[in-house]
């Protein structure tokens, strides 16, 4: 998810917590345990700094997203709480955990996927059903806050507990859906990837046969459109390309599958899960001397 929905997630999990017995300095001190747990997997961003290797794209939720690192974050975020402002208690560590496993278990959803199981798997997980920036999630959240801000007929933390029975529904009925859209698509290719839209209940499915990749995009209640037939060149001589680019070769195991072009005088790969207006803006190449 981008940053303003994780930023979202950790101010709603604040909000579901009772706070009825804690102080002023122990709700602040909660509320930096929630947002820092629901941003900290990002962290790796900063590998951007000094990656020389084309590694990022992996780097970039991978271990620091792992659910084996989750209780990791939780105690460091717990110990800072501890030593800096001298809180005592499980609840900042439960609190830091749950934001982190949050943070760690929605960005499987979307296509960009995460390394959730490394570093036992490298395998980017990805199921493809919400988008990168899902406004479902930002209008069930901003009416939660206004509901407890307003109404006096409910207690707070009880408002922000139904936004998260009502964003989980919301998870659930998409991805439903697109396990429905996987589970045709598995019968007439050889590999399927899932990305959904910006509208729910509307996906975009992409299977590859052997050296063809089929792009439809529609929902489970009518036949899917086709947006895109693409022809990949399996024949390609990839191992040029990735000594001339690391970056295709990160490209390479980070996407499910890709799309090989090569026309004598490029040779490249994008991920089809990405191919807008004729174009996938995760494309790596390289253009061959004259």
């Amino acid at each position: 998810m981008d940053t303003i929905t994780h930023t979202l997630f950790g101010l709603t999990l604040y909000g579901a917590v009772n706070k009825s017995n804690m102080n002023v300095k122990e709700k602040r001190v909660l509320l930096l345990t929630a947002v820092t747990g629901s941003q900290i997997p990002d962290i790796d961003v900063i590998s951007a700094w000094w990656d020389t290797a084309g590694r990022y794209q992996m780097w970039h939720r991978g271990i620091t997203h792992s659910i084996f690192l989750a209780p990791v974050w939780a105690a460091l975020i717990a110990g800072l709480a501890r030593l800096i402002f001298g809180v005592r208690g499980w609840i900042w560590y439960v609190t830091a955990l749950i934001a982190v496993c949050i943070h760690n278990t929605s960005d499987l959803f979307n296509a960009w996927g995460t390394g959730y199981l490394e570093p036992f798997s490298s395998v980017r997980i990805t199921f493809g059903t919400i988008p990168i920036v899902d406004l479902v999630f930002w209008l069930v959240m901003g009416i939660g806050f206004l509901v407890a801000r307003y109404g006096r007929r409910w207690q707070k933390h009880h408002v922000y507990r139904a936004v998260w029975l009502l964003l989980a529904m919301h998870v659930a009925i998409q991805t439903a859906q697109g396990a429905v859209l996987h589970h045709e698509a598995r019968q007439q290719y050889e590999q399927v990837a899932l990305s959904a839209d910006f509208i729910p209940g509307f996906f975009t499915v992409i299977g590859k046969r052997e050296h063809e990749v089929e792009i439809k995009r529609g929902t489970v209640w009518k036949e899917m459109e086709e947006v895109a037939t693409l022809t990949s060149a399996e024949g390609a001589d990839l191992d040029t390309l990735f000594a001339e680019n690391p970056k295709a070769k990160t490209l390479f195991e980070w996407s499910p599958f890709v799309v090989v072009e090569d026309d004598g005088k490029r040779i490249g790969i994008y991920d089809p899960r990405f191919y807008r207006n004729g174009e996938s803006f995760l494309y790596e190449y390289f253009d061959r001397a004259d």
